[in-house]
């Protein structure tokens, strides 16, 4: 009965709103002192439109991600006695990229834990089934319970994301010698991934992260939806999870969604791909939704009729999966 769990950023939503807002994150972000320089944070703010401009959405992003595309492009053609860019603009990638790594961080590093019957219940089932868990999510809500709990291991655990002390390699991924473990998928990335000197891709202890230090990251995707494709495609650890993520959703007897609002269409597409012919229940707040609409909602963009749609006054109440 192994399923495939998809959890957006409803989880911490629902546990803490205001901590987990992403427009209020990037925002404090901008504001915190310690961080960007001045004439980076006026480089960002005009390539916004004008200087008082604060990154505050997903959608902002969009016109950052382009210049930062332009940038490189112009960083890679070199001439001993020219150079494309100036000084500021060849930095500019690089501002960008603290920037959207202070904000994963600042996310994963929130202060909140989530309620102890939800996440025993959700323990129970996935050391019962060995379900595969996928994340859109940068915080540690789900991450730091599972490896308190040794449900997330690199070596023997009932969850592996293929990262142990040596770094990340696609064959940890692998099930050899009978084992049967399932899958956790950071399908956005994560603040903790880096690439070391050597070019192997790793990840910090949850303690070695900090809000002081920013270290700009190919492993994280926090654009507009129209790039998320583009930056999954540049890193090699996600695109092994999206890889992950086809297996997770062919080998899954039902694919669960929790809290997510249905805007990524990379991930909507795959979803439809396997859900035509088996059950996705969907698990969000029932807000102001009125059920049959929401539902016919879901069916449009799942493009299925096998949606079961769960709506409850909070998500984090739910303990059946």
């Amino acid at each position: 009965m192994r399923k495939t769990l998809i959890f957006g950023n409803g989880l911490g939503m629902a546990l803490d709103p205001g901590r987990f807002s992403l427009a209020r994150v990037m925002h404090d972000v901008w504001n915190a002192a310690y961080f960007l320089t001045p004439d980076d944070k006026r480089l960002i703010s005009l390539t916004l439109g004008h200087e008082d401009a604060i990154p505050q959405s997903e959608e902002q992003l969009d016109i950052l991600h382009q210049a930062v595309m332009a940038c490189k492009t112009l960083n890679r053609i070199l001439s001993p006695n020219l150079h494309w860019l100036t000084e500021q603009g060849q930095r500019f990638p690089v501002a960008v990229a603290k920037y959207i790594h202070m904000v994963a961080s600042r996310l994963h590093l929130t202060d909140a834990d989530l309620p102890a019957p939800f996440i025993a219940a959700l323990s129970t089932f996935i050391q019962q089934t060995n379900s595969h868990v996928a994340t859109l999510n940068y915080d540690r809500l789900l991450y730091g319970s599972f490896i308190d709990r040794n449900i997330l291991s690199g070596y023997g655990g009932n969850l592996v994301d293929g990262i142990t002390n040596n770094g990340f390699d696609p064959a940890n991924l692998e099930r050899l010698w009978g084992r049967t473990f399932g899958y956790y998928l950071h399908l956005h990335g994560s603040p903790l991934f880096y690439t070391d000197t050597n070019g192997r891709i790793r990840k910090l202890q949850r303690h070695e992260i900090s809000t002081f230090t920013a270290n700009p990251s190919d492993h994280i995707v926090l654009t507009h939806v129209a790039h998320k494709r583009s930056v999954i495609s540049a890193s090699p650890i996600l695109t092994t999870y999206w890889h992950y993520l086809h297996r997770a959703l062919q080998e899954a007897t039902q694919i669960v969604v929790v809290g997510y609002s249905g805007c990524d269409i990379h991930l909507n597409e795959l979803i439809a791909m396997y859900g035509a012919y088996k059950p996705i229940r969907v698990i969000e707040w029932s807000a102001n939704h009125q059920h049959q609409t929401r539902l016919f909602q879901w069916q449009t963009v799942f493009k299925s009729t096998n949606v079961q749609l769960d709506l409850q006054a909070n998500i984090l109440n739910n303990y059946a999966w």
